[in-house]
């Protein structure tokens, strides 16, 4: 990948008048998104997430702050920007009385592309994507994951430098979800592609993206990779079949103030990693045998899942503060 920024965002703010209270959903973000890099984007509901790529398509004017494409300030070169910007949502319907061939017809000409580009970039991804069929029926005809496939096609169309992708396999199988991972790195390796990544499946932020930023209270709270946020963690789960002892293993990691959860034989016990040997001594000690054992590293899921409890509790908490106040 070359580091050279093709997106810089610096400080940027955005801030809504609600009942007379000042209310900041992005609270001075700065990052860079690097040319052929995928970069994720991560954060609970209400954490800025599609309040920052508004800003970035500029269907929503910044409070303050810098946004700047290829070098260029977005606010004074937005056309010649977005030339190379696309974007693809799970959740932006398209005019539903049109055909799928019209609708991508109409984005290559918004596009500047030639009558035979359009035509051929068409059959090319509706082939991509195995949507051949379609190409004639009206969107409003098509299910959630016919629909997405087309935005895929759509964001593709126009051989774009910068793709911004929200929740891109929401609506599809595994297995089709499973090609469009493929199909995104395949285009990042031999295009060059950049892309911002938005999704709430964990295991696909950390297959696709090197590198990953995670908002909360509309601020960037982590930017690393998802292997070093997931062990930032710290927690991992131990499983265990348990032959001989269940009852002892319950009472030892009971007095050691461990969660545990069991299904029939199977105990799983959350544990710090670094405490792993200590819990197996102890298990031996006490004389547990089990037939299977499976130890579970902390995924970018658990890092997750905590950040949205902190996300949580910090609201509760703002609550009762203003409830008192």
């Amino acid at each position: 990948m070359n580091n050279q920024a093709v997106l810089t965002v610096k400080n940027l703010v955005k801030t809504y008048q609600i009942d007379h209270t000042l209310f900041t959903a992005v609270d001075h973000i700065s990052f860079e998104l690097g040319q052929g890099e995928i970069l994720g984007l991560l954060g609970p509901n209400g954490a800025g997430k599609t309040t920052t790529i508004q800003m970035l398509l500029s269907t929503l004017k910044p409070t303050s702050g810098s946004i700047t494409y290829f070098g260029k300030d977005f606010f004074k070169n937005r056309s010649a920007c977005l030339q190379h910007v696309a974007f693809a949502s799970t959740y932006i319907n398209f005019p539903g009385d049109l055909t799928v061939d019209a609708n991508l017809t109409i984005y290559g000409m918004l596009y500047g592309l030639s009558h035979k580009e359009t035509k051929h970039n068409i059959a090319h991804f509706l082939k991509t994507f195995d949507i051949e069929n379609l190409r004639h029926k009206q969107t409003n005809t098509l299910s959630a994951g016919q629909k997405t496939r087309v935005m895929l096609c759509k964001a593709f169309l126009a051989n774009p430098k910068i793709i911004l992708l929200d929740e891109p396999t929401a609506s599809l199988d595994p297995d089709v979800a499973y090609d469009v991972r493929e199909f995104i790195l395949k285009q990042q390796e031999q295009h060059g592609i950049s892309m911002l990544f938005t999704s709430h499946n964990m295991d696909e932020v950390a297959y696709v993206c090197k590198r990953v930023l995670v908002l909360a209270h509309g601020k960037i709270i982590a930017d690393d990779t998802p292997e070093k946020l997931a062990s930032s963690v710290g927690i991992s789960r131990v499983r265990l079949v348990v032959g001989d002892g269940l009852k002892r293993t319950i009472a030892y990691v009971t007095e050691q103030t461990l969660e545990y959860s069991i299904k029939e034989r199977a105990i799983e016990i959350k544990i710090d990693e670094h405490k792993i040997a200590n819990l197996l001594t102890g298990l031996a000690q006490a004389g547990v045998k089990y037939s299977e054992i499976s130890i579970e590293k902390p995924s970018l899921e658990d890092y997750f899942l905590k950040v949205s409890l902190m996300d949580k509790e910090e609201k509760k908490e703002e609550k009762k503060t203003g409830e008192l106040s």
